[in-house]
């Protein structure tokens, strides 16, 4: 796909080693063009803009210096990596971004030799480039590796232990800190770029080595006072005394958006180091665009919008998001509670809790990209009588499992997990499907765990969240909107391990566990107009089960299908072994599970996505029909 934008430099790069045959008198005009293509390619997908405008130079002095892809380039999350994509081989299907069959939103192995590892999570960057620079050092190579990580992801814990263990190796490997969370005035960052070339270059290496071996000579006291000496007298020019402490040389800080300064230090760092080196880049999110610039999210991620304008092309809702009726639900529980307090993981705004702090600020807790320091927090609150809800995604607590395993969950803690984005998302992909927390929570004594089939239903466990307390608790939802049902004031208590019948059949029944339910109400509608009259049944809880329910359904109906946005291992499975222990499996009870398949579905739209899977309608009638042995029931359906 030929790009619309006049750009005669960068229509002239294919791949880095292009690149590399300008001159660098050329690179600020490639950066130009760089920004303007990825903007007016965002503008058509959609996806993550603000993070890749501020670090195009940065991009295009990277693949530069270094001899991309045998040079090792890691980018940490991949929210940053559209104007990397650009520049290596994949700029005719820019404007895939995101789409089904198109490009990854995020660094991906199988999509490109120069992804050398896949990230959509954070603070992984470091971990890998390590073991990257530890591989070639046992191959006898001399390749660089370079990771690339921001500010946020520096709050994680998984970073520090990376560059501790980097530091104590000692192997060659460069990371840079984008750090887009501070500025550099002017005259400071001409001083900064200055004496970060000065202390990146050979002489004053050269120097310092000296004067460490010099130090060497002399008594142990006075070896002490020189290593403090020389560490404070660079860390009042340049910063960076922790990351010293680690192990890494620092440089920095720099300014990220000025190639004169960007390029000598990196160039430096290439030739003469031979252990761990930290550069600090200071870059600016949303940088180039004055409508991302302007915005205080600095249009991290976007819609489809219109260039000139800036103006998102959001379809108005139908009906209130999950996340809102989730924020909105808790905010009128702890109304009523003071103990009710909230805990999200650098994702205010996509957990909703950016509202419930703005209603409790002293009752909201941001921890920063700290899964695992979240988990056991909230566990902390509650030894001390408070109600914790920590909301995180269901892929990003994956990352905290044995916190909750070992700190809530043993010792029965009752910590409330709301966990949004549950089951398939869309143009995220496979990275942020919420496809195993129903398996990984349900298989630990004493979890209850609950999805909601509704916003209704949504409501409801959020008020039964805040009045259970015997234990660990979790409730998940889907990403999107609700179904457009009228609203309670309030949700009402459940009671635990009870599910409902929806609507009542003879022949097949469907139980439903969580977002599918409208689809099974849908197949069921078919059903009985072929003659097969169907029960719907909402379960609520995969964990405890309702036994009651699954034991009646499976008495009176001669198919049941269980239908779940999860993976296996999840609710199916254990109705499957709770029919099992019962004997109910030896009448001739034709039972099915339907859940996720195998396999890691690729970004698409979510209704095509979950078609993929098998969890639309169709995919339940196929189902149906096969348990049945009757497939040509699907032909008089469709009539």
């Amino acid at each position: 796909m030929k790009s619309p934008l006049d750009t005669p430099l960068l229509d002239q790069i294919i791949k880095p080693a292009d690149l590399r045959k300008f001159p660098e008198t050329d690179l600020k005009q490639i950066a130009e063009e760089v920004r303007a293509e990825m903007i007016d390619a965002v503008s058509i997908t959609g996806g993550h803009l603000g993070a890749g405008l501020g670090v195009v130079e940065l991009t295009v002095a990277l693949h530069y210096v270094f001899n991309t892809p045998d040079d090792r380039l890691i980018w940490d999350v991949g929210h940053q990596c559209y104007p990397h994509k650009i520049l290596t081989e994949r700029r005719n299907r820019i404007r895939t971004l995101r789409q089904g069959n198109g490009l990854s939103g995020f660094t991906k192995r199988a999509e490109s030799v120069y992804d050398p590892f896949g990230a959509a999570h954070s603070s992984t960057s470091i971990s890998a480039g390590l073991g990257m620079a530890v591989g070639r050092d046992l191959d006898g190579g001399d390749n660089n590796v370079v990771a690339v990580i921001g500010d946020g992801a520096m709050s994680a814990g998984m970073a520090y232990e990376a560059m501790n263990n980097a530091g104590s190796l000692g192997s060659r490997l460069i990371v840079i800190l984008n750090d887009n969370d501070m500025s550099i005035a002017p005259p400071v960052g001409a001083m900064s770029a200055y004496l970060a070339k000065l202390v990146s270059g050979k002489t004053y290496q050269s120097l310092r080595d000296a004067a460490k071996s010099f130090a060497k000579t002399l008594p142990k006291p006075l070896q002490e006072k020189a290593a403090r000496a020389e560490e404070y007298a660079r860390g009042f020019w340049t910063g960076g005394t922790l990351f010293e402490e680690l192990g890494f040389y620092y440089v920095g800080p720099v300014d990220g958006h000025n190639l004169d300064h960007l390029l000598p230090i990196l160039k430096n760092v290439r030739d003469t180091h031979h252990g761990p080196v930290l550069i600090h880049a200071v870059t600016q999110k949303g940088k180039g665009y004055a409508p991302a610039e302007g915005a205080k999210d600095k249009y991290h991620g976007v819609a489809k919008f219109d260039v000139v304008t800036g103006k998102q092309a959001k379809p108005k809702a139908n009906a209130p998001s999950y996340t809102n009726v989730f924020a909105t639900s808790l905010i009128r529980e702890a109304e009523e509670d003071e103990k009710v307090v909230a805990i999200t993981a650098a994702m205010p705004d996509g957990t909703g809790l950016n509202l419930f702090g703005e209603a409790f600020p002293k009752r909201t807790f941001d921890v920063g990209i700290a899964e695992q320091h979240a988990v056991t927090f909230a566990a902390g609150l509650a030894t001390e009588g408070y109600k914790p809800f920590a909301a995180i995604y269901s892929t990003f607590l994956q990352r905290a499992y044995d916190q909750v395993v070992h700190d809530v969950a043993i010792q029965g803690l009752p910590v409330r997990f709301p966990i949004d984005r549950a089951g398939l998302v869309g143009a995220d992909g496979p990275t942020h499907a919420g496809a195993f927390d129903t398996a990984y929570l349900s298989c630990l004594p004493g979890f209850v765990v609950m999805a909601a089939a509704d916003e209704i239903e949504l409501r409801n466990m959020v008020a039964t969240a805040v009045a259970y307390d015997e234990g660990p608790l979790s409730f998940r939802y889907p990403r999107g909107e609700g179904v457009g049902l009228d609203m309670p004031e309030r949700g009402t208590v459940l009671e635990i391990g009870k599910g409902q019948i929806r609507r009542e059949g003879t022949k097949v029944a469907l139980l439903s566990f969580g977002g599918r339910l409208s689809e099974c109400l849908k197949a069921a509608d078919e059903l009985d107009a072929a003659g097969l009259p169907t029960t719907v049944a909402d379960a609520r809880f995969a964990k405890p089960l309702d036994l009651e329910l699954i034991n009646r359904l499976a008495r009176e109906h001669e198919v049941l299908v269980t239908v779940e946005e999860g993976s296996v291992g999840g609710f199916g499975s254990h109705v499957l072994s709770a029919l099992a222990e019962q004997g109910l499996l030896d009448h001739g009870l034709k039972i099915r599970t339907i859940c996720l398949p195998d396999r890691y579905i690729d970004q698409d739209k979510p209704d095509a996505m979950y078609r993929d899977a098998g969890l639309s309608a169709d995919g339940i009638l196929k189902v149906v029909f096969q348990a049945l042995g009757d497939l040509k029931l699907t032909d008089t359906v469709r009539a």
